[in-house]
């Protein structure tokens, strides 16, 4: 994800990892309005506070947010 990205979409799936050992990631499936999917990583509190079925979105220059 870059921040300079402009998207909105409907979370599909929850998922987080530990890849390294040592640091939690969280992830989002997310099926954007184009109809395509993607796994992007987010921040634990955003993760916390939606569910599947949830819009997010994301502006340019900003995070994702729930819509």
């Amino acid at each position: 994800m870059h921040e300079d990205e402009e998207w909105e979409g409907v979370v599909a799936g929850k998922s987080r990892n530990m890849p390294d050992g040592s640091n939690l990631y969280h992830y989002l499936k997310v099926t954007f309005t184009d109809g395509k999917t993607k796994k992007i990583r987010v921040d634990g509190s955003l993760w916390n506070a939606v569910s599947p079925g949830d819009e997010i979105v994301k502006r340019a220059g900003s995070d994702p947010a729930k819509k």
